[in-house]
């Protein structure tokens, strides 16, 4: 029998942050930015949201991070780790996963009569 899990919508801040920062190191407020405008608004995550994930991801050995100045600001920059890549994948394979059956469930509903 399968897994329940009410809470999958946790996940996707996680999958989203990695899933950016596979194609360039960015900075937190940067990650809420293009995740906002990569969902099409979509999926609105605040700093309150990011950073933590950022800080727990940094600690979980998937992303390192850098202090960086840029016109005259200093930021700290995130980038994915293999450990952050192979996180990446697992979520990613999850997710595919969860959207299928919940399309094949949407998709698949019939009316059945009743007995």
């Amino acid at each position: 029998m399968g897994q329940s899990n009410p809470s999958f919508m946790n996940g996707v801040p996680e999958l989203l942050i990695l899933s950016l920062l596979r194609r360039r190191e960015m900075y937190g407020y940067e990650l809420v930015q293009q995740i906002r405008a990569a969902t099409g608004s979509v999926v609105v995550l605040g700093e309150g949201v990011v950073y933590p994930a950022l800080h727990g991801l940094e600690k979980d050995g998937a992303l390192k991070s850098h202090r960086k100045t840029v016109e005259g600001r200093s930021r700290v920059y995130y980038a994915l780790t293999p450990v952050g890549e192979a996180r990446l994948t697992e979520l990613s394979g999850a997710w595919s996963k969860l959207t299928q059956a919940i399309q094949d469930a949407l998709g698949g509903v019939t009316h059945v009569p009743a007995l």
